[in-house]
């Protein structure tokens, strides 16, 4: 029987990694999260957008366009994370895993739109010296707003970190703005309250800064998962493990992150001598290495190279 050595060929293989993730259950996380912060959300807005009515305060009013905005979010949260689900096929080879990552785009599309509407009727309030009345009631609904968004966005951190989501995190910085916004209004009425009638507007674009700052951390971390950036720490950690096992000279790693399936290249070079089926078994081993190492990985594609004589 005669063995190829990498002189012939450089074989590449793809290794599933031990990441004892329940994927199945890391969905159902994420939709019981996005299902919870939709209902509390949808509530407290309502709530505010009535008093906003009642009360006339633009801060009240931006503040809880927001939370109302948060439930559309949360939809195209849950059906990122439904289309994620959809196997392989010839055309999507990696499946739908991206849609995860897609679903970031539309929040951050809501929250720039939030944005321009708070600030639009933030400055035309300012503008035209309007009037904010029954003060006591919407300093009520802010309160509400602040004590439901704090822990809707507590819920959701906690979940997406959990489950190594970046959309459900991104979702959760969004309703994290949001308690901000709903502290903002809250003091632009206590200044009305105490006979400041601008308090109300300037309160308004306070919310709008807070709006677009947080848009653009989340636009910031949705662009560079979609444009495939990582953490340099996690290739120089696969490098190193590749590196540690006995037999592979170098190696050089690359990864990016599809949804929440973190996938891994390495090529390693080794001895030109090397048999195919030792180069694979060599790939085996680097697996396990990647798998205690860089536990969030979920996939390695290893490519053994003859090392220069």
């Amino acid at each position: 029987m005669v063995h190829k050595t990498l002189g012939q060929r450089d074989p590449a293989a793809a290794f599933p990694l031990a990441h004892g993730r329940d994927d199945a259950g890391e969905r159902r996380q994420a939709n019981r999260a996005v299902a919870v912060s939709a209902i509390g959300l949808g509530a407290t807005g309502l709530v505010e957008l009535l008093l906003a009515v009642f009360t006339g305060s633009v801060g009240l009013l931006g503040d809880a366009i927001h939370n109302l905005s948060d439930v559309s979010t949360s939809a195209v949260v849950f059906l990122g994370f439904r289309l994620s689900r959809r196997p392989p096929t010839e055309k999507y080879p990696y499946g739908l895993e991206r849609a995860e990552d897609l679903a970031g785009i539309g929040i951050a599309a809501v929250i720039w739109a939030s944005a321009a509407f708070a600030g639009y009727e933030s400055v035309r309030k300012l503008i035209e010296h309007g009037h904010t009345s029954h003060v006591a009631a919407g300093i009520i609904g802010a309160v509400l707003g602040i004590i439901c968004n704090q822990v809707v966005a507590r819920y959701k951190l906690i979940v997406g970190r959990r489950i190594n989501s970046a959309t459900l995190i991104a979702d959760a910085r969004h309703s994290w703005l949001d308690a901000l916004s709903s502290a903002g209004a809250l003091l632009g009425l206590i200044a009305v309250a105490i006979g400041q009638p601008w308090g109300d507007p300037l309160a308004g674009l306070v919310v709008t800064a807070f709006i677009c700052h947080v848009g653009y951390q989340v636009t910031k971390d949705v662009v560079h998962r979609l444009a495939d950036g990582v953490d340099p720490e996690v290739t120089t950690t696969a490098e190193a493990a590749a590196g540690s096992v006995p037999g592979v000279i170098h190696a050089h790693a690359r990864a990016r992150w599809t949804g929440r399936t973190l996938r891994v290249e390495i090529e390693g070079w080794v001895d030109p001598e090397l048999t195919a089926k030792d180069a694979d078994a060599l790939g085996r081993q680097v697996a396990g290495q990647i798998s205690r190492q860089l536990p969030e990985a979920g996939s390695l594609t290893w490519t053994a190279r003859a090392a220069p004589a």
